[in-house]
């Protein structure tokens, strides 16, 4: 991104003011590039087929492409040599595998069953997203929201080794397991293989974060860590806010005759998501608060716990449910809520920041 690297012993300086005129206005542009995306779905006949189409194993080419555009250049940023402080910090890390893995898919699987008790197929879907944590976008909310980029890099990671591991794992017991025990109703069965689950870290973070390291390591080693940081980052900065609009306008183009046409079950959608989203944030970032974690690693904490992996929810249940599914639609909406959702707490972290750092005045 192309933010000025503010200084954090100056909090009395509003950090929005620092941000460049393409970061100040993300909002607007991120809306309209929604907007593009749903009208694009809308109004052209067949673009979403067209789009579908242009997939190897199942993986979304131009979202794949476009979530590359938008991770390396904030991945070409993080300092690798400093990823051992991020590693030694236990607080931080048992608190994003217990909030992730443990609380994240619990508390979508309530939400789930509390809000759409009568729709079983918009549930499914929901379950199914909660249990895809986030590996890309959440680079770019923390980026934003001025969070530790090395540690936004180690729980990405962390994350990602989980999800391989404990994805299908979680789809069983909070599908069929849990409901069956809890006298619920009949159970699902998710069908997704651990290949494919890696096949999607692999894109989707693997090959930003080579990309990222390598051009680091080369950089570095070229130009030293001054000129960089100083002259070659912010060149290529802007291109992860471009990467990432023209992800969203694949994706709600892929999308947009479906959320269009269907607009109360969106509705009932988005109810549980909004809630989750609030939860998730902002009991985690009190968390962070209460444990004595910096802002910067707070923020990182509470921006990896609220995100979500859209692209392997959706990718999961067209897969097993099937495109037309209800399960299908609920993945659809999860990013529909989430990308303007965490817009606003981006907002809402860098105006906290201030106050957390004046609490903090030895930090």
């Amino acid at each position: 991104m192309t933010r000025t690297e503010a200084s954090a012993t100056t909090p009395d300086v509003s950090v929005v003011a620092k941000l460049s005129t393409l970061d100040r206005y993300l909002a607007v542009w991120i809306l309209l590039a929604m907007a593009v995306g749903l009208g694009l779905g809308r109004v052209v006949p067949g673009l979403n087929d067209a789009l579908a189409k242009v997939e190897i194993g199942g993986i979304s080419l131009p979202i794949a492409l476009g979530l590359l555009v938008m991770m390396y250049p904030v991945l070409a940023k993080v300092r690798y040599d400093r990823l051992d402080a991020v590693t030694g910090d236990r607080k931080l890390m048992i608190s994003s595998l217990v909030i992730n893995w443990v609380l994240g898919p619990a508390v979508m699987f309530a939400l789930a069953w509390i809000f759409l008790p009568d729709l079983p197929e918009y549930r499914t879907g929901l379950i199914v997203v909660g249990l895809a944590r986030c590996i890309a976008m959440v680079i770019i909310w923390n980026d934003l929201a001025c969070g530790d980029r090395e540690a936004a890099a180690v729980l990405v990671a962390l994350n990602s080794v989980f999800q391989v591991l404990a994805f299908g794992l979680l789809g069983w017991f909070y599908l069929d397991l849990l409901p069956g025990r809890l006298g619920l109703g009949d159970g699902e069965h998710l069908d997704i293989s651990m290949w494919k689950i890696a096949l999607n870290v692999v894109v989707f973070l693997g090959v930003p974060l080579v990309a990222g390291f390598l051009t680091r390591r080369i950089g570095e080693r070229k130009l030293g860590r001054e000129r960089y940081e100083t002259g070659f980052l912010p060149r290529i900065g802007p291109w992860a806010l471009y990467g990432l609009l023209f992800t969203i306008v694949i994706l709600f183009a892929l999308q947009g005759r479906t959320i269009t046409s269907q607009p109360l079950d969106v509705a009932r959608i988005a109810l549980p998501l909004l809630v989750y989203f609030a939860v998730m944030w902002f009991g985690t970032f009190a968390l962070g608060k209460a444990i004595g974690l910096a802002y910067d690693r707070t923020a990182t904490l509470a921006f990896t716990a609220a995100g979500n992996n859209f692209e392997l929810a959706i990718a999961v249940a067209i897969a097993t449910f099937g495109v037309t599914s209800g399960q299908a639609l609920s993945g659809v909406v999860g990013p529909l809520i989430e990308v303007p959702v965490l817009v606003a707490l981006v907002y809402v972290s860098l105006a906290w920041r201030r106050r957390f750092t004046a609490a903090r005045p030895g930090s």
